[in-house]
């Protein structure tokens, strides 16, 4: 397409309606990407080409690469925490601490305040170490769900020392805004999203909003024991019975106990406390640290004679492979969003919107504008690698506050992370707290809503 039209809003509107109906995310994002190469098409004939060029692209992106291991390591290192009782002996620790719904969801914020360094990490470490205290005491997946999405894009983006902080710094400073970090650092009380996610969150916890619409259902279910995503146990427990005979099971059951009672909160910790400072150490390069993570784990739960390295090298096997949902759906959101971009979607918001920015209404529409496009690709990173090069310039030619449009951006990103159906910290929230994705998006939507309309008018107040 040579210039961007209305049309380019289809495929995300595509995306959207099915991901709902369907339920299906990877599906509904494959269609929506087909759609969009239909529009970019002049030969029907071509979108299958077109699809294997785009998709081969995307599986050749540095991205991808990065997110398949991350994610997959990830995967591993909680399985041999599972694997080892660490997390079963946080879990019994928890309980002890949490002795009803508020406290206990106060305790899954808290671990996602002090878990900052990477949303990935916090999305799946918090939600797989609480799932086990909150299901105990009959609070919803969803609501556990809403809970660690809150604590994960908004915590990363508040905080200099986290892989958000590194990857805008760097685009602003690439983009000639001087010291990237410095000027971060600046815009972070702007960052209204992240705060007001913050205090709704908090406020849900307490009773102050009270629960409504699918949120509300979801906690009626889980109350009365139907909770619609059944414990971990339950689904072991169900699987086994249709695989093994009695005697079977009654052995991995009692393999299952010794396990965890062997298990101990240092199991648990000490990873996780090596995770977090080599990722520092190493200049917030996770992926760095999850390896210096990985082999240290296997040393020590070896020397500790809690698993064989053929019993570890086989749970981390199978924990590689509980991510591979999570990371085919973040995979179709990036095929999607490369189509997006050759449909100029991000040109035509921002063009739509160009006649009505000002120097004090400039920070509100960059708010609206990437706000929705970050909602409508799922990409709460790419997106803005295209759009900050055009609202930078902007934004210094019109004389809008730099800090105050920096905060608009990252609270757009933060949003867009959270909100989005398909980004990937929603898909991974919901996979660490084993809530469906779809009841998860859609039951923490309208909280989310609330924070951004909020923002919204934070940003047109201070503008």
């Amino acid at each position: 397409m040579s210039e961007p039209t209305a049309l380019s809003l289809l495929p995300p509107f595509v995306v959207l309606v099915l991901a709902i109906q369907l339920r299906r995310p990877i599906l509904a994002l494959v269609i929506g990407a087909c759609t969009g190469l239909f529009l970019i098409s002049a030969n029907p004939l071509d979108v299958l080409d077109n699809f294997a060029a785009t998709s081969l692209k995307v599986m050749q992106d540095e991205t991808i690469g990065w997110l398949l291991l991350v994610c997959g390591g990830f995967g591993s290192l909680i399985a041999l925490l599972i694997r080892a009782g660490g997390a079963f002996a946080f879990g019994e620790r928890a309980l002890l601490l949490a002795k009803g719904r508020r406290s206990s969801l106060l305790m899954t914020s808290f671990l996602g305040l002090i878990i900052f360094i990477d949303d990935y990490l916090n999305a799946l470490t918090v939600g797989e170490t609480m799932k086990r205290v909150t299901d105990k005491l009959k609070i919803s997946r969803e609501m556990l769900a809403y809970v660690v999405d809150s604590t994960a894009a908004p915590i990363c983006v508040l905080v200099p020392l986290s892989t958000w902080a590194v990857f805008f710094g760097g685009l602003l400073e690439s983009d000639g805004e001087g010291s990237g970090i410095a000027l971060y650092i600046q815009a972070i009380p702007y960052m209204f999203y992240a705060w007001l996610t913050l205090a709704v969150m908090l406020l849900v916890i307490v009773g102050a909003i009270p629960l409504f619409g699918p949120m509300a259902r979801a906690e009626a279910r889980a109350m009365a024991g139907h909770a619609g995503q059944l414990p971990e146990p339950a689904q072991q427990q169900e699987a086994l019975e249709r695989t093994l005979d009695a005697n079977a099971l009654k052995a991995m059951e009692e393999e299952f106990a010794t396990r965890h009672r062997n298990g101990r909160l240092r199991h648990f910790l000490l990873p996780l406390v090596l995770l977090v400072g080599s990722t520092l150490y190493f200049e917030i390069d996770i992926w760095k640290g999850l390896l210096v993570t990985l082999l240290a784990t296997l040393v020590y739960f070896r020397a500790a004679g809690l698993m064989t390295l053929p019993e570890a090298m086989e749970q981390m096997v199978d924990g590689f492979k509980t991510m591979l949902p999570a990371v085919g759906t973040v995979m179709a959101a990036f095929i999607f969003k490369e189509v997006s971009d050759q449909l100029q979607l991000p040109q035509f918001v921002i063009d739509s919107l160009l006649p009505y920015m000002s120097a004090s209404m400039l920070p509100a529409l960059v708010f609206l504008a990437m706000a929705l496009l970050a909602f409508a690709t799922g990409s709460s990173w790419g997106i803005f690698a295209v759009s900050i090069p055009i609202v930078m310039p902007l934004a210094h030619a019109v004389g809008a506050d730099i800090p105050l449009t920096i905060g608009a951006l990252l609270s757009a990103s933060s949003f867009g992370s959270q909100a989005c159906f398909y980004s990937d910290s929603t898909v991974l929230a919901a996979q660490g707290s084993g809530c469906d994705l779809i009841s998860h998006a859609v039951t923490q939507l309208p909280y989310a809503l609330i924070a951004a309309v909020l923002t919204f008018i934070g940003f047109v107040l201070i503008g």
